[in-house]
């Protein structure tokens, strides 16, 4: 009775630790959960604002204040299938883009993502493209340069050019693709009456750090590639120096959650690329050559270099780094160790994605395809576990025999597994198998643009977010929201309906207390489960369902497994 009573209150301080520290474990390890984009009021689902909105678009003023920023400098019009904004001609800046492509919210009427601004505006984001040189003087912030047309698209290119007092022309040829790169072609014509040595540079500065959260597993902020790996670099390192690396071949710039800023330097030049900041201040990355570029007179010089703005597309991604050869361009996402696991994930739920039209059903069928890939070791499993339960009675029985001698007593104990050729650690292998492939899923229904508002049925308008259809304050019926660790939405609670029939399912165990253990495990789950993606609770009810009907087929072949095990006669007083 004793051991009895220990082993419930070990039982239910684990309970406690797990239900209580779960949250905090979750911040540290996993990435940051998308915000429900929906809330449910009065029984309808309603679009919730963003708070990381472009101003400018939420309130009058601030549109005001853009707007006259904007308007203070002259400007050529960006007009791409992806891309909306504006290049300030006064010192040679993108600095007003927006993604017409992707909203804020999942509201008919959502502005949409805005990713650049300029300076003097709030949350002031832009890119700059220039020169540093020895006897030139070269073009400056201030600098009004002259434009060869308009607009700007994936058909027609523009050039800025600047004249300099000491004899120089400076060119800056933009062009553009269909997608959201910029190829820049720096050059300088030297018509003066002496060499000169010039270096070209660009940055990336941006006043204020991204609203996205920055966590262990899932990078945001600072990034650079050199020396052919990608360095994830925090805000708070580069306040308090600036970090700075030589390489051939890399890129510098900024990474949200799912928008990326990049500048690329020639892959085959030397190039010095550094993260700046500073406090509660501006953050800045950028590069500069390694070695300046000398021009004799009545010489020019080009260099090549792209800049990048936009949306973070697994494929996009790859592909820029094949065609233009920009080294780890693809470690814009953070993938990180189950990077392996996680790709074919995401290739093979975006083809079953673009063969059904809808991501949950999407979701149920690599399910599916999952547990048919596992069944075989799940049959290994169930045929273990089978032995085991029928070698328990001669288990008992060398446990009492020595029970005074416990190295003797594992020492028979192993013998007989060997005799019986049984595995105990074979029921643990699917489980192990599924927990990286949970991560992998759980990882690519958040980072994957691809995945971002993707509706399933009914009140679930965005499977990477957790269930808005709360049942604290009656589905919305009361003006209310729960906590974080109470808001509980009907798909958990089917979470836990599933794995509670699931263990039901199972032949009762000998022992009262895992007994208590299987009763109470369904519902902890549904707590633990609850602040997680709508996707990943699917793919779980789904392997629940599975599983259930897997052992319905299995017990029919290894009868042995319903057999109740006899209870442990109490000792006589």
């Amino acid at each position: 009775m004793k051991e009895d009573q220990k082993n419930f209150v070990i039982f239910a301080i684990l309970a406690a630790l797990i239900l209580f520290g779960w949250p905090t474990i979750m911040q540290w390890v996993f990435p940051q959960q998308a915000p429900a984009p929906v809330k449910i009021e009065g029984g309808k689902t309603i679009p919730v604002p963003n708070p990381a909105a472009d101003p400018a678009l939420d309130s009058p003023t601030a549109m005001r204040d853009r707007a006259a920023v904007l308007a203070s400098t002259p400007r050529v019009l960006i007009d791409t299938p992806k891309m909306r904004g504006t290049i300030n001609l006064k010192g040679a800046r993108i600095d007003d883009l927006v993604l017409p492509k992707y909203d804020e919210t999942i509201a008919k009427d959502s502005p949409p993502i805005r990713l650049l601004s300029p300076s003097g505006a709030k949350g002031a984001y832009f890119a700059e493209f220039g020169w540093q040189g020895a006897g030139v003087q070269a073009p400056g912030r201030d600098t009004v340069w002259q434009a060869s047309g308009a607009r700007l698209t994936p058909t027609t290119p523009v050039t800025l050019t600047s004249t300099s007092p000491t004899g120089q022309i400076f060119r800056i040829e933009l062009s553009v693709d269909a997608d959201y790169m910029f190829n820049i072609r720096q050059t300088v014509a030297n018509v003066g009456t002496a060499p000169v040595s010039v270096t070209p540079y660009a940055l990336v500065s941006r006043a204020e750090k991204s609203v996205d959260v920055d966590q262990w597993a899932a990078h945001v902020g600072p990034i650079a590639v050199y020396d052919g790996a990608a360095d994830y670099i925090n805000y708070s390192d580069v306040e308090k120096a600036a970090e700075s690396f030589t390489t051939t071949g890399g890129w510098v710039g900024y990474t949200d959650h799912y928008w990326l800023t990049a500048i690329v330097p020639d892959q085959r030049i030397p190039a010095q690329i550094q993260q700046r900041g500073a406090a509660g201040k501006a953050y800045q990355a950028d590069y500069q050559l390694a070695q300046p570029l000398n021009i004799p007179v009545g010489k020019k010089v080009t260099y090549s270099s792209h800049f990048f703005a936009g949306a973070k597309e697994v494929k996009l991604l790859e592909e820029y780094q094949d065609k233009l050869g920009i080294v780890q361009f693809d470690r814009a996402i953070d993938w990180g160790w189950f990077g392996i696991i996680e790709l074919p994930i995401f290739y093979y739920l975006d083809w079953l994605f673009r063969l059904v039209g809808n991501f949950g059903i999407a979701i149920i069928l690599l399910t599916i395809t999952i547990r048919g890939l596992l069944f075989p070791i799940a049959q290994k499993q169930f045929a273990s576990m089978a032995a085991m339960r029928v070698l328990q009675p001669k288990m008992k029985a060398l446990q009492e025999r020595h029970k005074d001698d416990k190295p003797r007593q594992q020492q028979e104990i192993m013998k007989l597994y060997k005799e019986e050729k049984v595995n105990p650690l074979a029921g643990c292998l699917p489980i192990l198998l599924q927990i990286p492939i949970m991560f992998a899923l759980y990882k690519v229904l958040l980072l994957t643009i691809e995945m971002r508002h993707q509706p399933f049925v009914l009140w679930i308008k965005d499977l990477s977010a957790p269930d808005p259809l709360l049942v604290l304050n009656l589905f919305g019926l009361l003006d209310f929201t729960p906590p974080s660790f109470l808001a509980i939405g009907v798909i958990p609670i089917l979470l836990g309906l599933s794995m509670y029939f699931q263990f039901k399912l199972n032949p009762a165990p000998m022992d009262d207390m895992q007994k208590q253990i299987f009763a109470i495990m369904p519902w902890m789950l549904m707590f633990l489960m609850a602040p997680f993606a709508v996707g990943l609770q699917v793919y779980w009810i789904t392997s629940n369902v599975l599983t259930m009907a897997q052992q319905w087929w299995l017990y029919r072949k290894h009868p042995g497994m319903k057999v109740a095990m006899p209870k442990k006669e109490p000792a006589a007083k």
